[in-house]
């Protein structure tokens, strides 16, 4: 079912959308804004994977260059990794591709509208708008859209605009100065890219431990320790580390060590990570925390060293291991 108001279907398009790089972002976002009422007409893709993603999202969109999707259109998503974006735009200004009125819009997450300033110069209204999501580069991207936060940058003469734009896909905007435009796109990387990673050692450490089904075990646990940490951020912060079990760390490193190396200096530096933030917030008891800090410098520096195991006579978590971890 649309996220987007019942009546768009009946309302004229009123402008037309183009797609510079076919990649899993471009396509949803034009499709979305389709569903709002406007019109693709161009898309640029040059792998055979964004031309079967552009015309499986955007069926009848003809595949054409650049530089006639801005011949096309009235409003040009720049879909592009934030690597080759600086080049685009400059390539795109030298050569004339850029018409004077025309809405250049681009999802880096990194860059604000500085990087498209050649644009700018060759009369494009700039606009930066990054969907703070994880895109499959299938369909139901368009529906993930829906409540979608977009890290907004634009002129303040168009920031009613860029916001106008990102309620149509469904999104809401959130207004990201320019300044503040790399932090933002590092602490996004932070939660989410990095989480993925998490997850998918995790996965492969349960399957080395036997378990048939990891992701089904994983599930509720973290979907459980998302809402908490959302709800009550460090607040939430439990297991070993938190309670300062620095037996059990180091048991963990120790199994680490002998089935996953190249997982270690990963689980140590979230562990010391984590142990900062509880003794910050009075989770980990500081007499308890220096065995655990103990652990954790040896294994930095290679030695190695355990100490004995033990139960705080307070702890209150002890459940099935990973039940409240």
């Amino acid at each position: 079912m649309s996220t987007h108001p019942s009546d768009t279907q009946d309302r004229p398009a009123r402008l037309t959308v183009g797609v510079v790089g076919a990649g899993r972002v471009g396509p949803a976002l034009a499709a979305s804004l389709q569903l709002a009422g406007h019109r693709p007409v161009a898309v640029s893709g040059v792998s055979d994977a964004s031309r079967r993603r552009a015309e499986k999202m955007l069926p009848g969109v003809p595949l054409v260059p650049p530089a006639e999707v801005l011949q096309r259109a009235d409003l040009v998503l720049l879909t592009v990794p934030d690597d080759a974006l600086p080049g685009l735009v400059t390539g795109l200004a030298e050569t004339g591709a850029v018409r004077p009125g025309q809405l250049l819009v681009h999802t880096s997450g990194r860059y604000g509208v500085s990087v498209l300033d050649p644009a700018l110069r060759a009369g494009a209204l700039p606009l930066a708008l990054h969907p703070a999501m994880t895109f499959t580069g299938s369909p139901v991207d368009v529906q993930r859209l829906a409540g979608c936060s977009f890290g907004v940058t634009a002129p303040e003469e168009l920031r009613l605009a860029a916001e106008a734009l990102v309620i149509e896909m469904g999104g809401e905007p959130e207004w990201i100065s320019e300044e503040g435009r790399p932090l933002y796109h590092a602490a996004l990387a932070l939660g989410s890219n990095h989480l993925i990673t998490l997850v998918a050692q995790s996965m492969e450490l349960l399957r080395t431990a036997g378990v048939g089904a990891p992701d089904r075990m994983l599930g509720p646990l973290l979907g459980a320790a998302l809402d908490n940490a959302l709800r009550s951020g460090d607040a939430a912060l439990t297991g070993p580390v938190a309670r300062g079990d620095a037996g059990t760390v180091a048991a963990h490193i120790a199994e680490l060590r002998e089935h996953s190396p190249q997982t270690v200096a990963g689980y140590v530096a979230m562990a010391r990570a984590t142990a900062d933030r509880a003794l910050a917030h009075g989770l980990l008891k500081a007499e308890l925390a220096e065995d655990l800090l103990g652990v954790l410098a040896d294994q930095e520096t290679g030695s190695g060293s355990a100490p004995a195991t033990g139960t705080d006579a307070d702890d209150d978590e002890n459940g099935p291991e990973g039940n409240d971890r």
